[in-house]
Order: C-alpha cells, then sequence, then structure tokens
C-alpha cells in the first residue's frame, strides 16, 4: 500500500515541463509573502476602526480593482505576451502593498486598495496563459495542479509568518513583507525564467489566426461555465474575508492561531492536490470533480452552525474546503483553458480572471452585510444552500456538454 503511494505521487510529477517548475518557483516565492490579504479584513476592524460593512467594502473595492486588473492583464497578455505582465505585476504590486501600511482613512484605503488589485491582478490571466505556452494538454491539469502546490505551500507559509508578525511586532511588518517578497518574485522571475520562443511559422500562423479567432463573449457554454464559477468563488472566498473574522468575534481565536488554520488549507492542498489529482483526471469527469468540490465546500461551512463550534470544528472545516478546493480548482481551470486558442488565450483567461474578480466584489461586501444584519449562522446556511444548487448547475453541465 505504501510502495503504491509512493509510486502514485512520483508518477504525478513525471512529464511536466523545467518552465512549468520554475514559475512554480516564482509563484511560491510570491505566495510565501501573502500576509495581507488574509488579515485584511481583521486589520481594518480592529486597528483602523472599520466597521463590517466599511471592511466589506474594502473587500469589495479590492474585487473591483482585481476585475478590472484581470481584464487589461488579458487584454495586454494578447498583445504584449504573458512575460511583461508577469514581470510588471510583481515588481509594481510589491510597491503598492508597502504603501497599504500607510493610508488610514476610508478613502485613503479604498484608493490604495484599488490600485494595488489592478496591478497584482494582472498576474493571473498572464500566469494562467504562461502555463497554456509551457504544457501539454496531456499534462495541462497536473502543471496547473504543480503552480497551484507551489502557491499553496507559500499560502500555508505567508498567514503563519503573517499571524505571528501581526501578533509580536505589529500589521506594519505585514505589508512590507508582503511588498518585498513580490519584488523579489518579480527579479526570481526575469532571472530564472525565459519567454517561450515561437518559431517563425507559428508567430505568422498566429496573427493570422488573430482575426478569426472566436471570441469569449460568443461562447454560451463557456459564459455558462463562468456564471457558475462565480457564485463558486464566492463560496470559496470566504475564507479571504468573512471567515477569519468569524475566527476572531465568533471562536475567539488569536491572529497565530487564525494564521494556523489558514495555513492548514495550503499545506493540505501541498501534499494531496497532485496525487489525487493524477487519480482523478483519470478516473472521473472533470464536471463531476468540480461539483464535488463545491459541496464540500458548503458542507465545510454547514457543521460550523453546529453547538459544538471551537478550534476542533473549525479544523475539520477547513480540512473540507481544503479537499473540495483539490476536487474543484484545478479542473476548473482547465475546461477554461480547453476551450481557447493560442489567439485568444489572454482573452479567455482574462475573462475567467474576471469572474473570480466579480466574486471579489460581490462576495465579501454581501457576506459582510449577511453576517452583519443577521449574523453567521445564517451566512453559512446560505453558503450550503448555494452550493448544492450550482452542484446541479454543473451536472446540468456536464449532460449538455455530453451531447
Amino acid at each position: 500500500m505504501i510502495t503504491r503511494t509512493v509510486s502514485i505521487y512520483r508518477e504525478s510529477f513525471t512529464g511536466l515541463s523545467r518552465s512549468v517548475w520554475l514559475l512554480s518557483l516564482v509563484s511560491f516565492i510570491n505566495r510565501s509573502g501573502t500576509m495581507v490579504i488574509p488579515f485584511l479584513s481583521v486589520y481594518l476592524t480592529t486597528k483602523l476602526g472599520f466597521t463590517l460593512g466599511q471592511a466589506g467594502g474594502a473587500m469589495a473595492i479590492f474585487g473591483l480593482g482585481s476585475l478590472a486588473g484581470s481584464f487589461i492583464g488579458g487584454h495586454l497578455t494578447d498583445r504584449i505576451g504573458y512575460y511583461p505582465v508577469l514581470f510588471w505585476s510583481l515588481l509594481l504590486g510589491g510597491g503598492m502593498f508597502i504603501s497599504l501600511g500607510y493610508v488610514s482613512s476610508v478613502p485613503a484605503v479604498y484608493t490604495t486598495i484599488f490600485i494595488l488589485s489592478v496591478i497584482a491582478d494582472s498576474f493571473r490571466p498572464a500566469t494562467m496563459t504562461a502555463i497554456g505556452a509551457y504544457s501539454q494538454p496531456e499534462n495541462r491539469t497536473r502543471s496547473f495542479s504543480l503552480l497551484r502546490m507551489a502557491i499553496n505551500l507559500g499560502w500555508s507559509v505567508g498567514p503563519a509568518i503573517g499571524g505571528f508578525l501581526a501578533a509580536s511586532v505589529g500589521y506594519g511588518a505585514l505589508f512590507w513583507a508582503d511588498g518585498l517578497t513580490c519584488m523579489a518574485a518579480a527579479f526570481a522571475f526575469r532571472f530564472y525564467l525565459k519567454p517561450k520562443k515561437s518559431s517563425k511559422e507559428k508567430e505568422a500562423g498566429s496573427k493570422a489566426e488573430k482575426g478569426n479567432a472566436p471570441s469569449a463573449y460568443e461562447d454560451r457554454t463557456y459564459l455558462v461555465f463562468l456564471t457558475m464559477s462565480t457564485v463558486v468563488a464566492i463560496i470559496f472566498m470566504q475564507i479571504l474575508s468573512t471567515l477569519p473574522v468569524f475566527y476572531k468575534q465568533e471562536l475567539q481565536l488569536s491572529e497565530a492561531v487564525i494564521g494556523a488554520l489558514l495555513a492548514l488549507n495550503g499545506l493540505l492542498v501541498f501534499f494531496l492536490e497532485m496525487p489525487m489529482v493524477f487519480t482523478l483526471e483519470r478516473r472521473v469527469n472533470g464536471l463531476t470533480s468540480i461539483g464535488i468540490g463545491v459541496l464540500l465546500y458548503g458542507a465545510s461551512y454547514l457543521i460550523l452552525n453546529l453547538p459544538v463550534a471551537g478550534l476542533v470544528l473549525a479544523v475539520i472545516s477547513m480540512a473540507m474546503l481544503s479537499v473540495g478546493e483539490i476536487f474543484n480548482m484545478p479542473f476548473t481551470n482547465t475546461f477554461a483553458m480547453s476551450r481557447t486558442t493560442d489567439a485568444n488565450r489572454g482573452q479567455y483567461m482574462g475573462l475567467f480572471s474576471m469572474s473570480y474578480s466579480a466574486a471579489h466584489i460581490a462576495g465579501p461586501y454581501l457576506s459582510m452585510k449577511v453576517a452583519g444584519f443577521w449574523g453567521f449562522s445564517v451566512l453559512w446556511y446560505l453558503m450550503g444552500a448555494l452550493s448544492v444548487v450550482i452542484y446541479f448547475g454543473f451536472m446540468l453541465l456536464k449532460k449538455l456538454e455530453k451531447r
């Protein structure tokens, strides 16, 4: 049994290109500094005195900037290529994270967050396009998983260090650490990874293809998929907004413990995703896996309404959320990528990233409002109900795809 497990784990990493490994390394460096966003709602409510509504507004502004950044990033990726977009979004985004630590008024915070998210989230469509360039169709899902594995390892490191810094040094250290690691990732990217060179024939064909490439805005199946993915993102992204506040206000957990819980998510995904995806992609339809992941999201929130809610239940909930993420996200990325060509990949991936950005806008604001007016228990019931509805939506989409 142990030998078989080790064999599956080893096989899940074979066949991936050196460039995918290097891009994953850069993403790990970047995500290792992810300290501000997981604690932003806590920072705004406890240190700057924002109300829940104002904190939700700040997270919505972050989503609005993310929406604009995803659109701009996708457009620029198709025009100038993924390489310069990745480098400059990392470098300039690092400077904006540092700047965020020096503003305190509501207008100043909102403005800085907007500019920061525009720059930082132009990174996403460019990264996904880079994976498309550096991978092959037969290992694309695992390439996405390796990238996510690196991101989640960084995610496990960042919040844990961030919680320690917030509790022992102060929140100011978080902004500097986040900014400097973004800049370090930018220079590591420039030093280690070179843009993939295309042949003249391929470049000429790509230019001719751009004029005839189908538009993502006319792909009805893709638009339905994106609509449901937006709702799924709203459900999952409670981890970045209301869930830390729930831990703090309802469960009375310290920032260090909250950071450890968020780090648990990254660690579980880091250790489990590659072998699970390697097994799932050969046995389960991608849309089925996506739907199962959504159901696990909902269940992870619903158990927080049990009367024995505490640290142990929070750990179980985070474990369920993490497994749901493994079932859902790699196959979501692959489905989106499967509908693209070299000529329109930036547009498709930009629109895909925009769906998550829209979730950043609507999710935190509405969720904070629900929690503020009716309490967290109502919010968790709502997330569970949405998960069931979206699950059946993906199963319907699966039937339509088979036809």
